[in-house]
């Protein structure tokens, strides 16, 4: 019986088939898998380059200049308005009282945050309403806030001295001694951001499996050990950005210590300065747009050096609490 020709196997002799040519289509289709993802992400990088790199790029070559209001660019003088900043004791008083107020805002913000998180991540009454509240003051203007916290920090007629008073604490000066100053100025910081922080923490703890905590349970470990052994060590990602955000925010505070007094130069002798308050003034106030710049570049560095620092820190206790558990 004769085999179909549709089913007869090819001959061994006959030309094997040419490959199919493919369309314009079919490259069109290969080009749009391999492009299109490097097109959805491009409007974000497009967007960083023209208000965060051009800027910082901008800003150095502004610093190894002379650059005036009006005329604008001036001669080329390299690293000189870097060392005229490092040579003059205002910018390191300035880092002294940015570092001092970051320290004392930062750290006790974000246990704080972790804290309250902890707090409404258990089986509270009207756990909207609590989450909600803690809110609050991120909603409320930097401007009002800080202007309700340095009359409740004044030094003669101050709600808090009037407080100290009725326990037999003699008056503080908030405004003249610079300790004072920065615990005032981190108090307000801290009643701002906290509770932002403890939402971010508190949308972390939720997305913890609850079968850790069963297991924990099990093997008897309490409330406080499935915290630090559990809830802590799964954080670790959130934290890691929490604090680096913090740091960024506190090393660029500006308007608490510039709305502190009614003057906005950061105190009498500089005692709450901070190196933005300095930047301010060099480039608006002295018309040194070089120094200023060179100042925004510095702080940049010492941002990028803490951030660092603040990361393998906290990567470090997160790695050590992970194996104590």
């Amino acid at each position: 019986m004769a085999v179909p020709a549709l089913t007869r196997p090819p001959s061994a002799t006959e030309p094997p088939p040419k490959p199919r040519r493919i369309g314009f289509g079919g490259r069109l289709s290969r080009w749009d898998l391999k492009i299109s993802p490097y097109l959805y992400i491009s409007p974000f990088f497009i967007l960083f380059f023209i208000t965060g790199l051009f800027p910082l790029l901008y800003t150095f070559w502004v610093a190894v200049h002379d650059w005036d209001l009006i005329m604008g660019q001036g001669e080329f003088v390299g690293l000189k308005h870097f060392g005229d900043v490092l040579a003059g004791r205002d910018f390191w008083n300035a880092l002294r009282n940015t570092v001092s107020i970051f320290l004392l805002s930062s750290v006790p913000q974000v246990i704080a945050a972790i804290t309250i998180a902890a707090l409404l991540d258990t089986n509270l009454r009207a756990r909207t309403f609590w989450r909600m509240g803690v809110l609050l003051p991120y909603v409320v203007a930097p401007v009002a806030v800080t202007l309700i916290f340095s009359n409740l920090f004044g030094d003669r007629f101050g709600l808090i001295n009037s407080l100290l008073g009725t326990v037999g604490i003699p008056p503080v000066d908030w405004h003249s001694d610079a300790l004072s100053s920065h615990v005032a100025i981190a108090t307000m910081v801290n009643f701002r951001w906290t509770g932002y922080n403890a939402l971010i923490f508190l949308a972390a703890m939720q997305a913890i499996p609850r079968d850790l905590y069963e297991a924990a349970a099990i093997d008897g470990a309490g409330r406080i050990r499935q915290f630090f052994s559990v809830t802590v060590p799964q954080l670790r990602p959130t934290i890691i950005f929490v604090v680096i955000t913090s740091t960024i925010g506190g090393l660029q505070i500006f308007d608490e210590p510039r709305l502190y007094d009614q003057y906005g130069r950061g105190g009498a002798d500089g005692q709450w300065q901070t190196l933005t308050i300095y930047l301010y003034e060099l480039g608006w106030t002295q018309s040194n747009f070089g120094r200023a710049s060179a100042v925004a570049v510095l702080l940049m560095l010492i941002i990028v050096v803490f951030g660092l620092l603040n990361f393998l820190l906290t990567r470090r206790i997160a790695d050590d609490g992970r194996r104590v558990r």
